[in-house]
């Protein structure tokens, strides 16, 4: 093996609603995180990105010697997903490591998101046609989207509409921090975000960093019920978001999800098929939730309660 290759890169080209289970296979395998990337083109009148084709889920493993043995693993998971709906096998590329960070920047680009908001790499300078737009900036690595992904825009398109100025914010699976960051940069007192993997933690820290809003930002391992056990600086917050799975949103309900959002605070969850998103509504509602928007991309819905 040649010394500069480091890295292989495993991508499975699917559908949106198997996107996410895809994703959540590979995660097993790959440490490091999985990213799922889609061509879109911008619409300017809505002011969103639109899907214009399948979703790509791919991640990054160390080349070694033990890099066949986990391939092998990988495709025997799908393998049995496939027995369900039908899963394309997954692709091999070998990345050459002085051509890593290169190939990041060549995809992203800057990112308008409603009416106030920019995403920003963070190698790029603040165009001037968007100098009035607030800039939330990204740094992207192996492990994590930045924003290209619709549920990431409803969430960030929603907070701006509905988070004011001095509100508290809990992110619950804050992943890369850009929902907890962008809270902050429109206004927000404190946020805190939360997550069961070491890797978002870390991730969301340097988000945060990058943004030059660490000081607002509390990060750590954890979810709906370390927060309501206390283990964090504060247990509830006007403005609520999760960016995660349906099933496991409406597992987080089970686990008091609802006790986090303050009396006349909001609650937003994203990451849902729009299939899933009556059962997700008659959950909320069963918890004392009143639903005061849907937004939606594509199959993709996010959706706004107010308790």
């Amino acid at each position: 093996m040649a010394e500069d290759i480091n890295w292989l890169e495993v991508k499975v080209t699917c559908d949106g609603e198997t996107a996410e289970v895809v994703s959540e296979v590979l995660s097993r395998f790959i440490t490091d995180g999985v990213v799922t990337e889609t061509d879109a083109k911008y619409d300017e009148a809505e002011e969103v990105l639109i899907e214009t084709g399948d979703i790509r889920v791919f991640g990054y493993l160390p080349y070694d010697d033990k890099t066949d043995e986990i391939c092998k693993k990988i495709e025997e998971a799908l393998w049995h997903l496939n027995m369900i709906r039908p899963i394309p096998n997954p692709t091999y590329k070998i990345i050459l490591d002085q051509n890593w960070m290169e190939s990041w920047k060549k995809y992203y680009n800057p990112i308008k998101i409603g009416e106030k908001l920019l995403i920003l790499p963070s190698w790029l300078d603040q165009p001037e046609e968007d100098r009035n737009r607030v800039i939330v900036k990204i740094d992207p690595s192996m492990a994590f989207g930045t924003g290209t992904h619709p549920t990431t825009q409803m969430c960030m398109s929603l907070t701006e509409e509905l988070c004011q100025p001095g509100m508290d914010v809990i992110d619950v699976g804050c992943g890369s921090g850009i929902l907890s960051v962008t809270a902050i940069k429109l206004g927000a007192k404190k946020a805190l975000g939360v997550d069961l993997d070491y890797a978002s933690v870390v991730a969301a820290k340097n988000t945060a960093e990058l943004n030059s809003v660490h000081e607002k930002l509390e990060v750590g391992l954890g979810s709906v019920t370390e927060i309501n056990n206390g283990d964090f600086s504060f247990q509830n917050a006007d403005f609520v978001l999760t960016n995660i799975l349906a099933p496991i949103i409406l597992r987080l309900f089970t686990n008091g999800l609802s006790k986090l959002v303050k009396e006349n605070g909001y609650l937003i969850l994203s990451g849902i098929l729009d299939y899933q998103s009556d059962e997700v509504v008659h959950k909320a509602l069963e918890e004392g939730l009143n639903l005061i928007k849907k937004e939606m991309i594509n199959d993709w819905v996010a959706l706004a309660f107010q308790k």
